[in-house]
């Protein structure tokens, strides 16, 4: 059983930047493809980012694509989304998910394991 807690959300304006830490405890953490997902009110929960177990592949998608930018320390079982020339689009609820798996997907049903959330609002 792998428990994922997210942190490093917060207000941030327009243009600015921001590091999410996805930790995780418990499981073999290095097998796991991790992601990152968001989720506004009254929305489904929307694919950012995921990353292989190696590191070695990633996926982004079309709307973060250049801006953002994930990794993984194996050795600390942590994940990072560094977030760049943020939008007020990019304001949601950001979720940590893991899925024991060789390759790495953009697919929300794959994942089996998910963190709490953290808040990010990019303001004007």
């Amino acid at each position: 059983q792998v428990q994922l807690v997210e942190s490093g959300g917060r207000s941030v304006q327009v243009g600015g930047s921001l590091r999410l830490s996805c930790t995780a405890s418990g499981g073999a953490f290095s097998s796991y493809a991790m992601a990152w997902f968001r989720q506004t009110p009254g929305k489904e929960r929307e694919f950012v980012s995921a990353i292989s177990w190696s590191g070695q592949n990633t996926l982004y998608a079309d709307s973060v694509k250049g801006r953002f930018t994930i990794s993984r320390d194996r050795a600390a079982k942590m994940v990072f989304l560094e977030m760049t020339s943020l939008k007020p689009q990019d304001s949601a609820v950001y979720y940590c998910a893991a899925e024991q798996s060789l390759r790495v997907t953009a697919r929300i049903e794959e994942y089996e394991y998910w963190g709490q959330g953290t808040q990010v609002t990019v303001s004007s």
